[in-house]
């Protein structure tokens, strides 16, 4: 199994910055790695990549490795903390503030892969039936799963649909029909009596009997109109 490893000692970043960098490419194939370091935002950045094409460097080394790097992956990489450097700035009134100037130590450890993890990343990175035809590694797609059909029922019945029943919503504005009179009874016709004529007896007249007369209104007299005064002769002082 070809491995190399690279260190980096004393690097003037923290820890902390340079795990932000280091965990993007723990995994990785050293192509994916090197490009994403690349284009990194982070002044750390260049520090790793630095110390990867290291790595590869010592893997090629050893013997049995060839000039292709495809089968590189990183297997370890990390971040330590190194030795904090102080310092001091001046501050009012004769005192001192310290400054921590941090240090770190950055390893990475590349390692080849086995022959069905390396046929596998190189089935994928040429665009085979399973690959997406890009450099870069991941997982293989998952064919989604239809789910399973519904059994059919042994009968189907026909469908039916069968309309609500109007409600019962009073008419307005329906003008009634005029109900028609009801007929009186007829008279029963007198029976002839036996033995006489087959004329009809005559029905005796009502007795006239004349409608009282209205009483006049009376008349009110007609009061006398009154007469103008006549003024005495020579004037109404009397004078003559």
């Amino acid at each position: 199994m070809i491995e190399g490893r690279a260190t980096a000692r004393y690097v003037r970043t923290s820890a902390q910055k340079a795990k932000l960098v280091v965990d993007l490419i723990r995994g990785k194939d050293v192509d994916s790695a090197l490009a994403t370091l690349r284009f990194a935002r982070k002044g750390v950045a260049k520090d790793v990549e630095k110390v990867l094409r290291s790595a590869i460097a010592n893997a090629q080394q050893k013997e049995g490795a060839g000039d292709e790097i495809e089968r590189l992956y990183i297997r370890e990489c990390y971040a330590d903390q190194g030795p904090t450097l102080k310092r001091v700035r001046a501050a009012p009134m004769g005192r001192a503030f310290r400054i921590l100037k941090r240090t770190s130590h950055l390893t990475v450890i590349v390692e080849e892969r086995s022959e069905g993890q390396a046929g596998y990343r190189a089935r994928r990175r040429r665009g085979g039936p399973e690959g997406t035809r890009s450099g870069g590694g991941g997982r293989p797609k998952r064919r989604p799963v239809s789910p399973p059909a519904a059994p059919e029922p042994d009968v189907l019945e026909p469908d039916v649909t069968r309309e609500p029943p109007e409600p019962d919503v009073p008419e307005t504005n329906v003008i009634p029909e005029p109900e028609a009179p009801e007929q009186e009874p007829e008279a029963p016709e007198p029976e002839a009596e036996s033995g006489g004529t087959d004329e009809p007896e005559e029905a005796p007249e009502p007795d006239a009997t004349p409608e009282p007369e209205a009483p006049e209104p009376e008349k009110k007299p007609e009061e006398p109109e009154e007469e103008p005064p006549t003024l005495p002769p020579g004037g109404i002082l009397g004078i003559r």
